[in-house]
């Protein structure tokens, strides 16, 4: 099973919060996935980013590939 790591879109109109999840890659981008391991906030000024270190770096040790978007929000938080 390809897993990805890729953003799921949450919150109100207008008002994204996205949740970044570990999916398979042939699922919907708001469908089903395996696990969250993070959240992004784009409507705070300084972009709030949490993520699980420990479980993005387990599923890039299993094969997972990264989304770009994920990828640069990784970079920029040292994960």
């Amino acid at each position: 099973m390809p897993v990805i790591l890729r953003l799921k879109r949450m919150g109100a109109k207008k008002k994204p919060i996205y949740r970044i999840v570990a999916a398979d890659s042939r699922k919907s981008p708001n469908g089903k996935f395996l696990e969250t391991l993070g959240h992004y906030d784009p409507n705070i000024a300084e972009n709030q980013v949490r993520v699980n270190k420990e479980r993005v770096d387990h599923w890039l040790k299993q094969g997972a590939q990264v989304s770009d978007t994920v990828g640069s929000l990784l970079k920029k938080q040292g994960a």
